[in-house]
């Protein structure tokens, strides 16, 4: 399912949302203080720094806040701003990719591999 909605957002030149997301997930499972860093320092130049390869949309308190704990990140250190673009794909993206060709596409192509499969 992710896969298949970052297809989407890439069609929609949004995809560093849900990478940014991704990222976050796998981060907070860290637990090598060492790797932490590097991780934190890699979604920092990705994500987060103003004109950052893939900047994300985040209110400027999440980005300062980020800012401040970069050099010794913590497991939570990008929940604010993951918890900003996890909302912002619950109540814009992922709405607009329910209601998209691409997935009414992908869901006819689906139901009718189903019912041939029924049918066998």
């Amino acid at each position: 399912g992710p896969m298949i909605y970052k297809t989407y957002l890439k069609t929609e030149h949004s995809d560093e949302n849900i990478e940014f997301w991704l990222a976050c997930e796998a981060y907070k499972k860290i637990t090598p203080q060492r790797k932490r860093i590097s991780m934190a320092r890699k979604l920092f130049t990705s994500y987060i720094q103003p004109w950052a390869p893939n900047e994300i949309n985040i209110d400027s308190p999440a980005r300062k806040a980020i800012i401040r704990n970069i050099q010794e990140p913590t497991q939570s250190g990008f929940e604010e701003a993951e918890g900003i673009i996890y909302r912002h794909m619950e109540r814009d993206s992922y709405p607009q990719f329910l209601e998209s060709q691409f997935y009414q596409k992908l869901k006819h192509n689906l139901m009718a591999t189903i019912q041939w499969e029924i049918e066998e």
